[in-house]
């Protein structure tokens, strides 16, 4: 199954960056130009250079973005900025963070991984792919022969096998990174370049499969990067920089993406609330002030298909009532474990089928909105910005894996791990 590697990370010199918070950002596509430019202005080796670099009008094929991040990459490595370790490594990246005051800590493998075709069914991705997202990051490969931004993958490990294996290797030794970043999370890298060590957890992967949290586009960009060089006689360069995480590690967390629905002329609320129910039960649950109670009855309730709903000045509860009858009514073509997702029910039963939203209209966002926050989600229904909003429990992991197993692909805007890897900690140049 899975083949993983070691690799000699590029780091910052700590000699040569003090504060290494300064330089890294988050990954690059969930940084907007506001971010650009103030990650660009926080230092000037900032990796925002390499990852996502500036535009402008007077760029050409040779003078761009990706040519100015392979001069900005030879530049600090030839001014050691940039370091690679001496020996091939594997990393154990930590990340701690805070989630509605519950404080959390995710343990991640960062490797090289070989990208294999999603046939092979070795790496399962469970998202849809851009191509123009693809066109870029293929771009800056071919630049910088570099992975700036790791792929979050997941794995299974019920005994913790690989992580326990590595904490007793780092026993009690100090991070070889150590910061905390512009939300306050706290990341924390460790180096392992025992050779015994790494052997075992190559081992240990041989035998399992790797599935796509985050970084699709990535992956499959890399995937078309090595075949390009093994065409060129140069085979290489089929590894990519990968964070592998247990499925059953206790500090995985997805959240949810609430929907807000506006701008419907024609909507009635009686006619609305009369359709819905040959579907749900609907049951009033309060008024906006109440909205902890009812996130706490949708989490103790998660098995059943329940949602909350804002609507005027009232929450309330919804209960799927035959999820069989409902099945029938989603696409045929789709797997029973899409058909099972409660984002994959609103979408289309309530969305689409109900409110005439259908998916073209949700990929343009012309009636909706999406929100990770539910509390805000309730203020724009209070402050009558919106006429709906819908509250969603998170989906669990094993709902994403079982669709992927399916070699089915998650609804719009279903996935959510937090938090995202942080860019700019481990480099992976493909050709030292």
């Amino acid at each position: 199954m899975a083949t993983i590697v070691p690799f000699r990370g590029l780091r910052y010199n700590p000699e040569k960056i003090c504060d290494l918070s300064q330089v890294v950002t988050p990954p690059y596509d969930v940084i907007d130009d506001i971010a650009q430019a103030s990650y660009y202005a926080q230092h000037p080796a900032n990796v925002i250079r390499l990852e996502l670099g500036l535009t402008y009008p007077q760029d050409t094929a040779s003078n761009n973005r990706y040519s100015r991040a392979n001069q900005y990459l030879e530049k600090w490595l030839e001014e050691e900025v940039l370091i690679p370790d001496p020996q091939p490594s594997l990393y154990i990246y930590e990340q701690e963070f805070a989630v509605k005051g519950k404080r959390m800590i995710r343990t991640g493998l960062v490797t090289g991984l070989k990208v294999e075709p999603y046939e092979s069914g070795v790496v399962l991705p469970h998202e849809e792919t851009l191509s123009k997202p693809k066109a870029d990051r293929l771009q800056l490969m071919r630049a910088t022969r570099s992975n700036f931004s790791s792929i979050f993958g997941l794995y299974f490990d019920p005994q913790q096998e690989v992580v326990h294996l590595l904490r007793q290797e780092i026993n009690d030794q100090p991070p070889a990174i150590d910061i905390i970043d512009e939300v306050g999370e706290a990341h924390r890298v460790w180096v392992i370049d025992n050779k015994k060590v790494i052997d075992r957890v190559v081992e240990l992967f041989r035998d399992k499969q790797i599935y796509i949290a985050d970084g699709h586009h990535r992956y499959e960009t890399a995937l078309e990067y090595a075949q390009e060089m093994k065409e060129q006689g140069q085979p290489g360069y089929d590894y990519v920089l990968t964070t592998l995480v247990n499925v059953y590690d206790p500090g995985l967390l997805v959240l949810p993406t609430h929907r807000l629905v506006g701008n419907l002329s024609d909507f009635n609320a009686r006619s609305f609330q009369d359709r819905l129910a040959d579907l749900f039960t609907l049951e009033k649950f309060g008024s906006l002030d109440d909205l902890p109670q009812l996130m706490a009855k949708l989490e103790e309730q998660r098995e059943r298909h329940v949602f909350g709903m804002a609507m005027d000045e009232q929450l309330y509860f919804l209960v799927l009532k035959d999820w069989e009858k409902a099945a029938a009514l989603l696409p045929s073509e789709r797997s029973s474990s899409w058909k099972a997702l409660d984002v994959a029910i609103l979408d289309n039963l309530i969305l689409d089928n109900i409110l005439g939203i259908g998916e073209a209209q949700r990929r343009s966002q012309d009636n909706l909105t999406y929100s990770r926050d539910e509390e805000w989600v309730v203020d724009q229904i209070r402050n009558r910005n919106y006429q709906l909003g819908f509250l969603l429990n998170p989906t669990q992991v094993q709902e994403i894996i079982d669709v992927a197993q399916a070699r089915d692909k998650m609804p719009q805007k279903s996935t959510y791990f937090y938090p995202k890897l942080i860019t700019g900690l481990i480099i992976n140049k493909l050709d030292i």
